[in-house]
């Protein structure tokens, strides 16, 4: 074994050797990702619970097993090839206006020269400026020197000490039925945009502390609040009692779109319990 420095490559092995030798370098990494493999939920995706994920210590391929192993073997290969690691590296891919900017129709530029532009929703307005990475997700805007965008991995730790649920809980939220997206969230009120995909269905569950009103703008739904299972079509709404048991499904042939309004005290995500879950989250 000894160290080995890589430039940039990509890395190639089975899993059964990869699994052994990370069992033999870092062993704490494989009973941690062991435990969390045998509890996660399987059908045709595996699901890692949050808890068995977080357990997992943080390291890197590179430090954790290729600079420990006495089984590498690095072979030359010149191919036109990135690994996109950092903004910077995206920036060089990516097509340009003729001022050296990102092709973005958000972008509305003047004497701007030799920026990085990502935005897909909101505008973005560049006066006098060089040589700038600015990327818009929706959630946060962050802008830097280009050369210095690796930083990113420092603003990260930065958003997680903060005591912020921004590094884990997004505008746009992918679940296994579909999607929701944070349009406006108040002390008193949060409204979301809720798609499910056809043929799937929310979990039966119940809030604590927010009631739920539903209108459904495209697709039909089955909404059931309590014992009870209705019909909802487009441009009709419904209610959703506080502390009521309730689900929302999608009988349909394609997306169920909804707006959801939530109003109560709290708000939280972590404000519910599933009764029952065709994913088997708890």
């Amino acid at each position: 074994s000894g160290n080995y420095y890589w430039n940039s490559g990509m890395f190639c092995f089975s899993a059964k050797t990869f699994l052994e030798e990370l069992e033999k370098h870092s062993y704490d990494i494989y009973v941690a990702t062991k435990e969390a493999y045998k509890n996660a939920a399987k059908s045709t995706i595996i699901r890692i619970d949050n808890d068995d994920m977080v357990k997992i210590p943080e390291d890197s391929i590179d430090y954790a097993v290729m600079e420990k192993s006495d089984k590498v073997c690095v072979v030359k290969a010149d191919i036109d090839w990135s690994d996109l690691g950092s903004f910077d590296a995206l920036d060089a891919e990516l097509e340009k206006d003729k001022n050296g900017n990102t092709l973005c129709n958000k972008l509305y530029s003047i004497d701007a020269k030799n920026n990085f532009i990502y935005s897909k929703k909101r505008v973005v307005a560049l006066a006098g400026v060089e040589d700038l990475i600015v990327v818009d997700t929706g959630d946060v805007v962050m802008i830097t020197k280009k050369g210095d965008s690796q930083m990113v991995k420092d603003v990260v730790k930065k958003v997680k000490s903060s005591g912020t649920d921004l590094h884990h809980i997004h505008l746009t939220a992918h679940r296994p039925w579909g999607t929701y997206t944070i349009l406006e969230d108040e002390n008193s009120y949060k409204i979301k945009r809720i798609v499910v995909k056809p043929g799937k269905r929310l979990s039966l569950q119940k809030h604590f502390h927010r009631s739920e009103h539903w209108i459904v703008v495209s697709g039909t739904a089955i909404v059931q609040v309590g014992e009870n299972e209705n019909l909802v079509r487009t441009n009709e709404s419904t209610y959703i009692p506080m502390g009521e048991m309730h689900r929302l499904s999608n009988p349909g042939k394609v997306d169920l779109v909804l707006i959801e309004a939530q109003v109560g005290e709290y708000l939280g995500e972590d404000d519910i319990v599933r009764i029952s879950d065709d994913f088997s989250r708890e």
